[in-house]
């Protein structure tokens, strides 16, 4: 086969069959579409050139910057299709959080903005959060910008309603499955590929999966900031069911290891969260049904990850002190206190207070007098144990208050008798209005 273009070979990706013997499904025949096989690696490079190609033309004309707010794989594919067509690229993100992918964004040439958003999802009705800042000023500047805008353009469906979800009914022999299960990012995939197989099966069981609250999985918004994403429609979904990160790396586990297949930890967690609601219908099926998931990307860029995760994976020893090895009782009995509590608190006993977001959030607006130690950071000092005398009160602060919660949970583990967390994080902080300052 010979292509003008590697973009010529976005898409037509294979639907391949899971072997009832490593799933256990009695009545249904499982698939999994291998998006990992696109040409940069992963289901956002149909979005991504859908998305970009059509002022591809003009941008190179007047030398535009192609942009997104991303830290993953739309980032990588647009920094691939920009430096094809001699445009340079800006990924606008509030963190990286996983390694590999700056760096190989890093080796394409991209530039990286890593701007101080005060939660990970970009939230634009939230004027006063930078990353909104930045996003009204490329969706309203003709400064040079072109501007995918991946969250709110319907593009981004439209290349899945074109090409993912006729792909699965053309490989099905002209049906749609019967359930289609897929993770929740920026809702690009699972909205169009459901529009389609609707079309062809108006009884199609299309389930959202996305990530438990405190948890991470690369390429999956929890279940609170999928809601702040532009295309994501609940009608969508027959139901939303939450994943969880060890469930993502147990599914993808059995994917690389039982099915030949390299996948990463969104394929594992619609592997795994396909599975067991599949479980829960197959007992009482009398006849054969079929169901698809999607295999966003693949494993490789994501070992970092997994080393942390799991550092038995890689012959090296568990780590002692991980939030990873926490209990639902100790979560559940976590120190949090209110801010007019908090602040009394922190002025009475001295408090000292550990600010765990990046360092761009930090400067642009903290509590006074606390201290900026990034989470991953923070999670290497602990690893060596306590980090503060036992005699010291410590208040830790976060976003929203999910991970300083998880970190106090593990320092109240380790024998540290006053660690709290702050309840709603640096949100409520700002929201209650309480005084914050600016490096």
């Amino acid at each position: 086969m010979r292509y003008d273009s590697v973009t010529d070979i976005i898409g037509d990706t294979p639907l391949v069959r899971i072997d009832e013997a490593v799933h256990g499904l009695r009545n249904i025949d499982l698939y999994a579409k291998m998006e990992l096989f696109n040409p940069f690696g992963s289901v956002k490079d149909r979005a991504a050139w859908h998305m970009v190609r059509p002022g591809l033309r003009a941008a190179a004309e007047r030398g535009d910057t192609v942009v997104e707010l991303s830290s993953g794989n739309t980032a990588k594919a647009l920094a691939v299709i920009a430096g094809m067509h001699g445009l340079s690229f800006r990924s606008v993100t509030n963190r990286m959080k996983v390694p590999e992918i700056k760096d190989l964004l890093l080796l394409l040439g991209a530039e990286i903005d890593e701007l101080p958003g005060q939660a990970e999802c970009l939230d634009p009705t939230d004027t006063e959060d930078p990353l909104t800042r930045m996003y009204a000023t490329l969706a309203t500047s003709d400064a040079g910008y072109l501007h995918t805008d991946q969250y709110f353009n319907e593009l981004n469906a439209e290349a899945h309603a074109r090409g993912t979800g006729p792909e699965i009914v053309a490989d099905l022999d002209g049906r749609a499955p019967d359930y289609f299960i897929a993770c929740v990012g920026t809702a690009g995939s699972s909205t169009g590929v459901a529009r389609v197989l609707r079309e062809h099966n108006p009884e199609v069981t299309v389930v959202g999966l996305v990530a438990a609250k405190s948890d991470f999985i690369p390429g999956i918004r929890t279940i609170d900031e999928v809601h702040e994403v532009g295309l994501f429609d609940p009608g969508v979904y027959d139901t939303v069911e939450t994943v969880s990160a060890d469930e993502a790396i147990d599914g993808l586990l059995t994917l690389v290891r039982r099915c030949g297949t390299l996948a990463g930890p969104t394929g594992g967690g619609a592997y795994q969260g396909a599975v067991r609601y599949l479980r829960g219908v197959d007992a009482t099926l009398t006849e054969r049904r079929t169901a698809v998931f999607i295999v966003c990307d693949r494993v490789e860029s994501y070992l970092s990850y997994l080393r942390e995760r799991r550092p038995e994976l890689f012959r090296q020893p568990s780590r002692q002190h991980s939030v990873h090895t926490l209990t639902g009782a100790e979560l559940a009995a976590t120190r949090t206190i209110g801010v007019p509590e908090a602040q009394r608190w922190i002025t009475e006993q001295q408090t000292l207070v550990v600010d765990l977001r990046g360092p761009f959030a930090y400067r642009s607006l903290h509590i006074d007098r606390s201290i900026n130690i990034v989470d991953e950071l923070f999670a290497e000092l602990v690893h060596g144990g306590l980090p503060f005398g036992r005699r010291q009160p410590v208040l830790l602060v976060c976003p929203v208050g999910e991970k300083s919660a998880r970190y106090a949970a593990l320092l109240t583990r380790m024998g540290h008798p006053d660690v709290r967390s702050l309840d709603g994080g640096i949100i409520a902080w700002r929201d209650a209005g309480a005084e914050l300052v600016r490096d």
